[in-house]
């Protein structure tokens, strides 16, 4: 009669084992899994290095080509003759020291705020009417929207000229027709107000479309029960946007306000287009300045020196911009 072993697996081997010990050292899982660990995290930063070096390429060199040549006395005859003069900080000293300079900068200003108040005003109201209008007239108007959008800013600066053309355009030929008799041969480009008024009626019609598709789908996530409970409160259409959809919109607002103000501020081919900064130079912003004194006055120096205090009061603005937009919401919080 054959002995039965208990506890015993076929080999003879105890049934109940002890964990086997690891083939390897005991820090080798520890460390693969802090090698793993080490490659997730930087994962992100690798999938950014290409964009990153696109960046580097194409906009930082040329930024320090730019800052190299406003140290330079650079004109023509520096550029036949292939010289390098450098003269230090001269060309932002006779800059600075201009009140030339000092009056674009406040003419710009007061243009990209201009600017952007206007855009932002028509770009949310029309937003919140592409959410109220029903789905066939939604769709005609964003369909306007995107094709004034998608035209070349070149393509609708020409039309504005054609508009607004002081002998032949559609606009005093209108306004001739509605009584305004005077207005049938208006130079509309003759004065710093109505020159800036036609290149500000083009920046607004070229911008509002953004704030406005963008604005409406932000409405979008707007939960539609906060509407319900503030109409069961007895809140009107204006209460409702000032407690549920103006929360809601408030972050694409200051981030959109801040989109724009680059935008604008940086809007070089409309005004050039129109009437070169003209009449008398008397419309010309930091773009436009920098671009005559450099390259329409052959002072390439200067016109980077004057193109590098651009960045820089950009800079200024927006920082302040960002400044009050998070010292709000911290007093909000």
């Amino acid at each position: 009669m054959p002995v039965q072993t208990q506890g015993k697996d076929t080999a003879g081997e105890p049934a109940v084992r002890k964990a086997e010990a690891p083939s390897g050292p005991r820090g080798t899982t520890r460390g693969t899994t802090a090698s793993s660990g080490r490659r997730a995290a930087a994962a992100p930063y690798l999938l950014l290095l290409p964009a990153l070096l696109a960046t580097l390429i194409l906009l930082g060199w040329p930024l320090v080509k730019n800052g190299m040549l406003s140290f330079q006395n650079l004109n023509a005859r520096q550029l036949i003759q292939h010289l390098t003069e450098w003269n230090g900080v001269e060309n932002y000293q006779e800059a600075l020291g201009s009140s030339e300079f000092w009056s674009v900068v406040q003419r710009t200003v007061w243009f990209t705020a201009a600017n952007v108040v206007l855009i932002m005003l028509l770009g949310t109201l029309i937003g919140l009417l592409l959410a109220r209008l029903g789905r066939r007239m939604r769709l005609l108007l964003m369909l306007g929207l995107v094709l004034a959008w998608a035209m070349p800013v070149i393509a609708a600066t020409t039309v504005y000229q054609w508009l607004f053309a002081q002998r032949f355009g559609v606009v005093n030929w209108l306004l001739d027709k509605a009584g305004w008799h005077s207005m049938a041969d208006y130079n509309w480009l003759g004065t710093q107000f109505s020159t800036f008024s036609v290149v500000t009626l083009l920046i607004v019609w070229q911008s509002v479309p953004f704030v406005a598709i963008n604005l409406y789908a932000a409405t979008t996530t707007v939960p539609k029960e906060l509407y319900e409970a503030a109409s069961l409160d007895g809140a009107g259409a204006w209460t409702s946007f000032t407690s549920v959809t103006f929360p809601f919109l408030r972050p694409f607002l200051y981030a959109t306000t801040f989109l724009e103000v680059i935008w604008v501020f940086k809007a070089f081919p409309q005004i050039f287009a129109i009437n070169e900064g003209g009449p008398d130079r008397l419309t010309e912003t930091l773009p436009i300045y920098a671009f005559v004194e450099g390259v329409g006055n052959q002072h390439f120096g200067m016109g980077a020196a004057i193109s590098f205090l651009t960045i820089l009061v950009l800079i200024v603005i927006t920082s302040y911009y960002l400044r009050a937009v998070i010292k709000q919401e911290e007093d909000e919080l």
